[in-house]
């Protein structure tokens, strides 16, 4: 058999080595590979379709909410990055530093961008001056780096894509109500497009981000249980605005420090929504960010009035918006079965001289794996209501899967069998520190978000009157 006859490869078993799973599928659906260097992954057209398409769906929405893009420096002073010592902190272990350039030494040390706080503040407190100038909100879209130690495609790689949003307001009650509007945007976004339903609430102080008063996440389950941070929203105050002079004359005449907000989601979501829906066949990908939203297969595709009539679904479909492949290679249809139903396409139409004849056509869909004989009389119309019913299948699946795996706890032997047994536990917290600790050592699990609706007794840890309700999880 020639090799381009050959039939995918098998990928590892699902629900019996998840991990492996998760790296056949990203590396044999040709959506990633690694890069020379530790820790680095080249992402794939395939892949980088996904992000770009998260990346229109994102900046429409930040676009509608008066979020204007700009574009700020990789390199950082290292003398930004002291000026807020929880920040510098916080980051130190994972900053990369560049000392030489020009084959000189350079007389200050540059970090290359883990986050952009330090650097758009610096220039935020050039461009503020009046009231009149704010609220001041921006975006960019740019990669990052952050040393880490262990690595995997997707999920935590030492350079990333990513955007960070940074917005300055008159006052605190302004940014942190900005602080929950875009968290609130990001769940929308979770919801609508990847399909994938999320907790979100506030962070506790151990888990929060480097510099913020206040942290909120977003967390996903994924299908082995672990939680996945998917996206972050932090709530500064004043700390970044007094470190680099963020200030502004108020209508009052008054000279005041400004108070400052940010939010980001990474490429991480390429790993969530993989490891959301992803099945025993490889990739589900979610509609609306699918680069191949339908794929057409001729069948006996040699025979005369095939490929025409396929050409000509092919631009309806096109012509309706969505994004369309026409696969007219001397695989056999077989192969091609596989190679798209690996990739996740949602959708896949067999046609063939019996179903041109009878006006039909034999639609696949890649969630539940069925195929139905439908008219091809208006297809366009039957293709878009198919993706409309599969991505509310897909987060219907998900949200199912998720409520059925959230269970509670009133003690640590509880919790552990809880997080052992692929569950987000919910469970009382105290607040202290010792007691979050505590859990993380005798469970391997943190805090992931805490709840809202905060009906906890006791702490789950040392049974104290318990301040939060908390979702504990192992995550990665």
């Amino acid at each position: 058999m020639a090799k381009n006859e050959q039939f995918v490869k098998a990928i590892a078993d699902i629900e019996t080595d998840f991990p492996q799973w998760y790296t056949d599928v990203v590396v044999k659906t040709k959506l990633v590979d690694y890069g020379p260097v530790k820790g680095t992954m080249v992402i794939r057209p395939y892949g980088y379709a996904i992000w770009e398409n998260i990346q229109r769906e994102l900046d429409s929405r930040f676009k509608a909410n008066g979020v204007e893009n700009a574009y700020f420096p990789l390199l950082i002073p290292m003398s930004f990055m002291t000026k807020e010592a929880e920040h510098v902190e916080g980051f130190a272990p994972e900053v990369a530093v560049v000392t030489h350039a020009g084959g000189e030494k350079l007389e200050e040390p540059l970090v290359v961008r883990p986050t952009s706080e330090t650097i758009i503040g610096h220039m935020f407190g050039k461009w503020v001056e009046s009231w009149r100038d704010l609220p001041l909100r921006q975006n960019q879209w740019c990669n990052v780096m952050r040393w880490e130690k262990t690595t995997r495609p997707f999920l935590r790689t030492s350079e990333f894509l990513w955007q960070e949003g940074h917005s300055v307001y008159a006052s605190g009650e302004e940014a942190e109500a900005e602080t929950l509007r875009m968290l609130a945007l990001y769940r929308e976004f979770a919801e609508n497009v990847l399909c994938m339903p999320v907790l979100t609430g506030r962070k506790t102080e151990k888990e929060k981000f480097a510099g913020a008063v206040a942290t909120y996440g977003m967390e996903a389950m994924m299908h082995d249980g672990k939680s996945l941070q998917s996206g972050t929203t932090h709530y500064m105050g004043q700390n970044f605005a007094k470190a680099f002079n963020v200030q502004f004359t108020d209508k009052d005449g008054a000279l005041k420090y400004g108070y400052t907000m940010s939010y980001g989601v990474s490429t991480r979501l390429i790993g969530a929504l993989i490891m959301t829906h992803g099945d025993a066949r490889g990739l589900v990908l979610p509609p609306p960010v699918a680069p191949v939203q339908v794929v057409i297969v001729p069948i006996a595709q040699k025979k005369e009035g095939v490929l025409e009539a396929c050409h000509v679904l092919e631009e309806t479909l096109k012509n309706a918006g969505l994004r369309v492949k026409l696969d007219d290679s001397d695989n056999s249809p077989g192969w091609k079965f596989n190679e798209w139903e690996m990739k996740g396409v949602p959708l896949r139409i067999e046609l063939g001289p019996r179903d041109i004849e009878a006006g039909k056509m034999l639609v696949f869909r890649r969630d539940t794996c069925e195929k139905q004989e439908v008219s091809s009389e208006h297809a366009a119309e039957t293709v878009v209501a198919e993706l409309a019913a599969m991505g509310n299948a897909l987060f219907a699946r998900a949200k199912a899967r998720m409520q059925s795996r959230i269970v509670p706890a009133n003690t640590l032997d509880e919790l552990l069998a809880g997080v052992n047994g692929g569950n987000f536990v919910r469970a009382g917290w105290c607040g202290e520190r010792a007691c979050e600790d505590k859990v993380k050592e005798f469970a391997q699990a943190t805090a992931r978000v805490m709840d809202d609706h905060h009906d906890a007794a006791t702490c789950v840890c040392c049974g104290k009157p318990a301040r939060h309700t908390v979702f504990f999880a192992r995550a990665y």
